[in-house]
């Protein structure tokens, strides 16, 4: 028998039975059962769920002081933690893209020993705690740290409290996310362009830059979207390793933290700002967030 035979063959008992089914049943097929209403034990937490999720936000959008609220972002010290925010958590996605886009294709394409350890030590700093991230860097990176007390003997350079120990403080905390959401689209593309590529003469340099990277680029925004959200809160290890110094170290986060021990206000005001960030990242994914199957 043929391959052809066999489909028919399969699809003529399919319908055999089908007509079996409608016979007994009076000639309709039978409707998929009811289940009936939601239960109310599963309902009421649910809803317990979505109120405390939700009603923090809408008490911080109820109590910001909407009146005066462009005055207040014009202050100096406002101004200065929000260009210096930007300037750190574009430089933050620039180093996620330099450094994590190499990785996640290393992580999705090449088979080595040891691959899932290191995949397993870059997801690490997302469950780490913030304040134990700051802490690592300053051992590492600190005056007499592992590397900085080298720089310092050999260049006289000390990263700690400077801007730059906030793009690194930022980068280390973000990165993780940039490189999962990259290998994630990288993997689910799977090698088979790579393939096609390379049996029309391509490298593997030219097969990343012309193949690879197109096809994966909503990887690359969706990345860099979540990295930038993730720059633009960071606390914990930057408060740690970079200080809070206006103008120098002193993020919107940073910021907000010094207001709350005076100005509420203010420090409810930046915090509307970086609650719009937050919306503004979850709409620019929605399909990827969003979607309801």
């Amino acid at each position: 028998m043929s391959h052809g035979d066999g489909v028919q063959e399969r699809e003529r008992a399919t319908a055999s039975r089908r007509a079996a089914v409608r016979r007994r049943s009076g000639g309709r097929l039978p409707t998929r059962p009811r289940l009936g209403g939601p239960p109310l034990v599963l309902v009421l937490p649910a809803v317990l769920a979505v109120a405390f999720l939700v009603v923090p936000l809408v008490a911080l959008v109820a109590g910001t002081p909407w009146e005066d609220f462009w005055d207040r972002l014009r202050t100096e010290a406002v101004r200065d933690a929000l260009a210096l925010s930007a300037i750190t958590s574009l430089a933050t996605v620039g180093l996620c893209v330099l450094i994590g886009t190499p990785l996640s294709w290393v992580l999705a394409r090449v088979v080595f020993p040891g691959r899932a350890l290191v995949r397993a030590l870059v997801v690490v700093p997302l469950v780490l705690p913030p304040v134990v991230a700051g802490v690592a860097l300053v051992a590492a990176l600190g005056r007499t740290g592992l590397i900085g007390s080298w720089l310092d003997e050999s260049f006289g350079y000390r990263i700690p409290y400077t801007t730059a120990a906030v793009i690194i403080a930022h980068t280390f905390v973000a990165l993780p996310f940039y490189v999962l959401a990259v290998e994630g689209v990288l993997r689910s593309n799977g090698a088979r362009w790579d393939d096609v590529a390379a049996t029309l003469g391509a490298g593997r340099w030219t097969t990343f830059r012309r193949v690879t990277l197109p096809l994966a680029l909503p990887g690359l925004i969706a990345g860099c979207a979540l990295a930038w959200a993730r720059s633009l809160g960071e606390f914990g290890a930057t408060i740690t390793f970079a200080g809070n110094y206006p103008g120098t170290t002193q993020t919107l986060p940073s910021l907000i933290y010094s207001e709350l021990q005076g100005d509420v206000e203010v420090a409810r005001t930046i915090s509307m700002v970086l609650l719009l960030a937050s919306v503004l990242v979850l709409a620019g994914l929605r399909d990827r967030w969003l979607r309801v199957p």
